[in-house]
């Protein structure tokens, strides 16, 4: 896969958070771990990623040329999209069709039930940046228009007068036929080369004119970011400028930085995904293949689910307000961290997050920390968390936290201790996880208490266990290294290419040559893309999918069709397929009553790695003992606790609660009535106690 040197042994994977960069080192020979997290660097995410690299490899006694490849999973481009002023982005239109963004789609967001109250978010593109074009194509790919070259090139040549950098090219059924849109691109080339080009053919070839504009733009605005941040982390890497470098992405794959910058790039680059990929390694060796995954850091919770070891995915996801089609794994976040604020709104009533103390300035007890208390804050005045972070390498300030609680106390009415203050801080935020986590599952008709609650992230150990209880979930799972699990789940990772085409036919009048010419087409795309990066053909595999849905109906399922000929077997398995998926969806089908449709084709290419194995722990005997014992706030009062090292806990050792079970990185609290059991390969289930599950019933 790479002219790398023979003798590196290493893989790498970065995960770049708010707070925190996570960086996990894998020996490929021995298979051992080394873990270790650095401060993020916001001004400049690539020089904390390059520490961080640094960092480990002097760990392991390492140099660059020991390295196989780095693997990196980070947010940068959606954060651009989410945060930034959105400007010098413009869009190019068939004739007729201007208003594409203002019209958008009927639908309101949950929560406004009048929508009256709701008010449209700004466009991605002002009316005044959208360009027409003249020229037209049916939905079958026919030309009934020639193109207006003359118009393209006054287009072109507007936005440069406007210094438009990015500019989406969307025109109608290019899906069919892409060739006005690429001699648009051409005419842009010549008249404004300078221009960032998205070309909606490349991006989404699939119907639904809206949803295609928009991931185009999407697409638009983040190369540049991209591309700037690639190669700010290029310029870091210095001697590791020619390894291998992966990036995640949300479809649930990796890709090469080459590949991605040669690519649509609204396959927004993921360290949650990486999370979710490292959690279905977890639930397979744990033995709990269902599972809801709590993937808390210090700005925000990520969530996903998880059934038969295979995390969700969805193809209707969005960044913020815009919908983008591109496969992604389902995850839902939410604004609770370890660095989410605590503060007072209006009403008087005391509010947890969305607001983050972030990396910097970080919670009030971090040196230099922020003026307003958070989630951190309020665990370590309870006792939850050590009196420092990540191995002693962050000293907390225990007074400065009390006296910023003490003095948010001071504004609320009932005269509330600072440790109560500091106790209803924690709940209302595992309450917002717990609600999160019932919107995930009871609002699809799956019953969460069937489920184990797996919980990973710097911030997540400490309190997961307390919304196990408040769901009766089956148990906690927490790994081993939880602060590092998303960086873990990028060694875990397959290189991955997703393909798609629209092709509406109805069933009775579908062309199975037609599909089989179109299956191969994509087939072959996906696997050139993997050959480009080296995947050898051992190693690529292929899944087909298509979206289907019953005649009549406006959206449809994505359901995997069978491999091998496509024949008369090959529809009725689809079709089989589909009504199973829509059952198990909706809980209803219309099998034998309603023919189906057929919208889309579509081709995903993986290319295989050898994923790393967790270790068993060494046998060991003997009496599992606290290292220590600190007061702990539980309930009313503080109790004396023991506080267990978690590398001292043998396979098999059972803590009962009230306990701390502390480890570089992270902090598990197993609370009253509850028990932590270490299963074979170290990883921690947290379980009530017979007794307080009766209390739960």
């Amino acid at each position: 896969m790479s002219s790398h040197s023979s003798a590196a042994r290493f893989r790498i994977g970065i995960d770049t958070g708010g707070t925190f960069t996570d960086i996990v080192s894998v020996d490929t020979l021995s298979g051992a771990t080394q873990v270790t997290k650095v401060a993020s660097t916001p001004a400049n995410p690539a020089i904390g990623l390059v520490r961080g690299v640094n960092d480990i490899l002097a760990q392991s006694g390492a140099g660059p040329a020991d390295v196989v490849g780095l693997a990196h999973g980070t947010t940068v481009a959606t954060n651009a999209l989410l945060q930034g002023d959105i400007h010098s982005l413009g869009l190019i239109v068939t004739s007729g069709f201007r208003h594409i963004l203002e019209i958008a789609r009927q639908s309101v967001p949950e929560g406004y039930g009048n929508s009256y109250f709701w008010v449209k978010p700004d466009r991605l593109v002002p009316l005044r940046l959208v360009c027409e074009v003249g020229g037209r194509m049916d939905f079958k790919g026919n030309e009934l228009r020639p193109l207006d070259e003359a118009m393209v090139r006054e287009a072109a040549r507007f936005f440069r007068s406007q210094q438009i950098g990015a500019i989406g090219i969307c025109l109608l059924h290019s899906y069919a036929n892409d060739r006005h849109e690429r001699r648009v691109a051409e005419i842009l080339a010549e008249e404004y080369p300078e221009a960032t080009l998205s070309l909606s053919c490349v991006v989404l070839p699939e119907y639904r004119e809206y949803e295609r504009a928009v991931t185009t733009l999407v697409d638009a605005f983040v190369k540049p970011y991209l591309d700037r941040y690639l190669k700010r982390v290029h310029d870091e890497l210095g001697a590791l400028q020619h390894t291998p470098f992966l990036v995640m992405q949300s479809s649930g794959g990796v890709a090469s930085a080459e590949q991605i910058l040669r690519k649509p790039i609204t396959t927004a680059l993921s360290g949650p995904a990486a999370g979710a990929l490292g959690s279905a390694v977890i639930a397979e060796v744990a033995g709990f293949p269902d599972l809801v995954t709590l993937d808390a850091g210090g700005t925000s919770t990520d969530f996903c689910l998880i059934e038969q070891a295979k995390p969700h995915l969805t193809n209707g996801g969005s960044v913020g307000p815009f919908p983008v089609r591109i496969p992604m794994i389902d995850i839902e976040t939410i604004g609770i961290g370890g660095g989410s604020i605590a503060w007072i709104s209006r009403e008087g009533h005391l509010k947890v997050g969305p607001r983050s103390a972030g990396a910097v300035p970080g919670p009030m007890c971090y040196p230099n920390g922020g003026a307003e208390p958070t989630i951190t804050d309020a665990n370590l005045v309870l006792g939850r968390i050590p009196p420092a972070l990540i191995g002693g390498g962050i000293a907390l300030d225990v007074g400065r936290a009390r006296g910023g609680i003490a003095a948010l106390a001071a504004r609320l009415p009932g005269g509330m201790s600072v440790e109560q203050l500091a106790a209803g801080i924690i709940e209302i935020a595992n309450w917002s996880q717990a609600n999160a986590i019932r919107q995930m599952t009871i609002q699809r008709g799956i019953d969460p208490r069937t489920f184990a609650l797996l919980s990973f992230g710097g911030a997540g150990p400490a309190q997961s266990p307390a919304v196990m209880d408040l769901l009766g979930m089956k148990a906690c799972i927490v790994p081993p290294n939880p602060g590092n699990l998303s960086a873990f789940g990028l060694l875990a990772v397959d290189w991955r290419t997703d393909h798609i085409v629209t092709k509406v036919m109805h069933e009775e009048a579908i062309d199975l040559t037609e599909i089989a010419t179109r299956y191969a087409a994509l087939e072959r795309e996906a696997v050139a893309t993997l050959e480009r990066d080296g995947i050898e053909a051992s190693r690529i595999r292929l899944v087909r999918e298509a979206d289907v849905r019953y005649a009549g109906q406006s959206m449809e399922v994505r359901v995997t069709a069978p491999g091998g000929a496509v024949d008369a077997s090959f529809l009725s398995g689809l079709i089989g397929a589909f009504n199973a998926a829509h059952f198990r969806t909706f809980g209803y089908d219309y099998a034998g009553r309603q023919r189906i449709e057929l919208v889309n084709l579509c081709v995903s290419g993986f290319g295989l790695i050898e994923r790393p194995q967790l270790p068993r722990l060494a046998e060991r005997t003997g009496h599992v003992a606290p290292k220590s014992t600190r007061p702990v706030y539980f309930g009313i009062q503080f109790q004396d606790t023991p506080v267990y090292d978690r590398a001292s806990l043998p396979s098999g050792g059972r803590v009962n609660g009230p306990a701390v079970i502390e480890e570089f990185g992270s902090t598990s609290v197993v609370f009253p009535g509850q028990v932590a059991e270490v299963d074979p390969h170290g990883i921690l289930v947290i379980r009530p106690t017979v007794s307080s599950q009766e209390t739960l019933r």
